[in-house]
């Protein structure tokens, strides 16, 4: 009775955003709002997925990028309402779903 109760409440009061199916090892590109001030504007975020983790309202993937020779993570939650649209760019083939070993690939090895 309570699963049913907290999904009837999550249904009524959640905004589910339409995103695109996506799995670790995918390059995608992640559109989101930013408020500085009164002023808002879109900001892009693209890399690939380290991984899926969490269900419900909790669910949030990670995604790496590589700027110049430094690797930047950041954690996105699924139902955040700063998501504005993300972009499958290329279907990666992994076969983990944690894909925590990219971390230390360099070069042509770090591509999926």
């Amino acid at each position: 009775m309570s699963n049913n109760f907290i999904e009837n409440i999550e249904d009524k009061w959640i905004k589910k955003n339409d995103l695109p199916l996506f799995n670790s090892g995918d390059t995608i590109s992640v559109f989101f709002e930013i408020k500085e001030g009164e002023k808002k504007r879109i900001q892009s975020f693209k890399g690939v997925v380290i991984k899926k983790q969490g269900k419900g309202l909790t669910k949030t993937f990670t995604v790496r990028k590589m700027s110049g020779e430094i690797g930047i993570e950041r954690i996105f939650i699924f139902n955040q309402p700063s998501i504005k649209k993300i972009e499958v760019n290329k279907k990666g083939k992994v076969r983990r779903s944690k894909i925590y070993y990219f971390r230390s690939l360099r070069g042509k090895k770090a591509r999926v």
